[in-house]
C-alpha cells in the first residue's frame, strides 16, 4: 500500500511538472532548445552580390502599381501608392545577365515630403547552393540617397535565422519610366 501511494504521488508531481502551460492537458506551448537539437551548426557571414531589375514598362512588367490614394497622384512623391514586384536578380547590370534569383514583395510610398519606399521582399535565390533559399528585408529605402541599407528580418533554406542587412545602389533609374537597375550587396548571419 505504502508503495502504491508513493509511486501515486510521483506521478502526479511528474505530471504537473510536465504540464508548463499550466491547462492541465500534458501540452506545451514553450520550451528551450538548443540550436544543436535543430542540427544548426556554426553561425556563418555571407556576402551576395547582385543587381535588381524593376521593370515597369515592359510588355511583361516585373512591377506593377496595384493600389494608390485619392491624393496619390497630386503628390510630389507618390505618396500611398503601392507597388507589387517579381524583379530578376542577376549577376551583372545588364538585363541579360545570369539570373541568380527574384526579389518577390510588395513596396509602399510611405513618405509625404521625400521620395522613401516602405520595402517588404524577399529574395528568392535560384542558383547554386542557395537554390531554394530565400533571405526576407523590410525596411525604408530612400531611393535618391546614395546608399540605402535596410534590415535583414529572416530567410529560409540556406538562410534559416538569418539576420544582418543590405545595402542599395541606384545603377540606373529612368525618370520617365520609373525604370530602375539596382546593385544589392547583402550580408547576412546565418547556420
Amino acid at each position: 500500500m505504502g508503495r502504491t501511494v508513493t509511486y501515486f504521488f510521483a506521478f502526479l508531481f511528474f505530471t504537473a511538472v510536465g504540464d508548463c502551460d499550466g491547462d492541465g492537458d500534458g501540452h506545451t506551448f514553450s520550451r528551450n532548445l538548443s540550436p544543436q537539437s535543430l542540427g544548426l551548426k556554426r553561425e556563418k557571414l555571407s556576402h551576395l552580390h547582385f543587381y535588381f531589375h524593376d521593370i515597369f514598362t515592359s510588355p511583361i512588367p516585373t512591377t506593377v502599381k496595384v493600389a494608390e490614394a485619392p491624393t496619390t497622384n497630386k503628390s510630389a512623391t507618390l505618396f500611398g501608392a503601392v507597388a507589387v514586384l517579381d524583379d530578376p536578380l542577376t549577376v551583372g547590370p545588364e538585363p541579360g545577365s545570369k539570373l541568380v534569383g527574384r526579389a518577390q514583395g510588395t513596396y509602399i510610398s510611405a513618405s509625404r515630403k521625400e521620395a522613401s519606399l516602405l520595402m517588404v521582399m524577399n529574395f528568392a535565390f535560384m542558383e547554386g547552393k542557395y537554390n531554394g533559399s530565400n533571405v526576407s528585408v523590410l525596411g525604408r529605402n530612400s531611393v535618391f540617397s546614395e546608399v540605402r541599407e535596410m534590415p535583414i528580418v529572416g530567410g529560409s533554406g540556406v538562410f534559416r535565422f538569418a539576420r544582418g542587412y543590405v545595402e542599395a545602389r541606384t545603377y540606373s533609374f529612368d525618370v520617365k519610366t520609373g525604370d530602375a537597375v539596382v546593385e544589392y550587396n547583402v550580408f547576412a548571419f546565418h547556420y
